[in-house]
């Protein structure tokens, strides 16, 4: 693995799934994280049990609470998050909570076009601009990253190959411009030391991909965890998929 340092890590969407799966495998890295701010929207929830466990049993995970739609709430997590941190900066930041919808061109609504893009896009949004301030190096003190959990849905030269089998119209669109968010961050964080990326984790067998997905969560996330840790800076503002291959825009 490269010289990215990751001494802390912030994912939200952690108390299932992909985001709860990266919280395990980052506690069993060669290095692991001396924080892992581990965000959920209801750490109090049945759904949040197994996260809950990993905090008491590891005193470098700490469950954050966060609803990344109500900015208050994501101010909120970002002042407990700074407490914790010392003065140091956060090092790494997952844009990992997401939801998906069923909807096709014809049964699409704007109730459910505005709450998909509400979590998958405007989420993302208020969270980086949130921890940017906590993310920012000065000059040649390392580097930060932002990764954006995003979709092969979400590109626009695919679409022909996939829309009969998944036309999910909120989804795709959200995820498209979840794609453009990194890349504008890629751009407007340079000078700080912020690298920004889109990565695909695959069809993936969770609550949200299902059960015929052809990848475990613990090949997914582990595939990826070698691209986060061999992050370059000419690498961000790229759309790669789990094993670093790269998705047309």
């Amino acid at each position: 693995m490269s010289d990215f340092k990751i001494q802390s890590v912030l994912i939200t969407g952690s108390s299932r799934g992909i985001g709860l799966e990266f919280v395990q495998q980052f506690l069993k890295s060669p290095n692991p994280p001396q924080k892992i701010f581990a965000a959920c929207r209801n750490p109090d929830g049945p759904q949040s049990q197994a996260l809950k466990d990993l905090a008491e049993k590891h005193q470098s995970v700490i469950v954050v609470q966060i609803d990344v739609t109500h900015p208050s709430s994501v101010n909120a997590s970002v002042k407990e998050v700074e407490k914790h941190l010392n003065g140091q900066p956060l090092d790494l930041l997952f844009n990992n909570a997401g939801v998906f919808a069923h909807n096709s061109l014809e049964s699409e609504t704007s109730e459910d076009m505005l709450n998909v893009y509400n979590i998958n896009v405007v989420g993302p949004m208020l969270v980086t601009q949130a921890y940017h301030r906590l993310m920012k190096r000065a000059e040649g003190t390392g580097k930060s990253a932002i990764v954006h959990i995003s979709a092969l849905l979400g590109s626009l030269e695919d679409v022909p190959h996939l829309f009969s089998h998944f036309p999910v119209i909120a989804y795709r669109c959200s995820k498209a411009a979840l794609n453009m968010l990194s890349r504008c961050h890629s751009v407007g964080y340079k000078q700080d030391g912020i690298i920004s990326i889109a990565i695909h984790p695959g069809w993936v067998k969770t609550d949200m991909g299902g059960d015929q997905a052809p990848l475990t969560k613990e090949d997914s996330v582990g595939a990826m965890m070698k691209i986060i840790y061999s992050l370059s800076v000419e690498q961000s503002g790229t759309f790669v998929d789990w094993e670093g291959k790269v998705i047309p825009w």
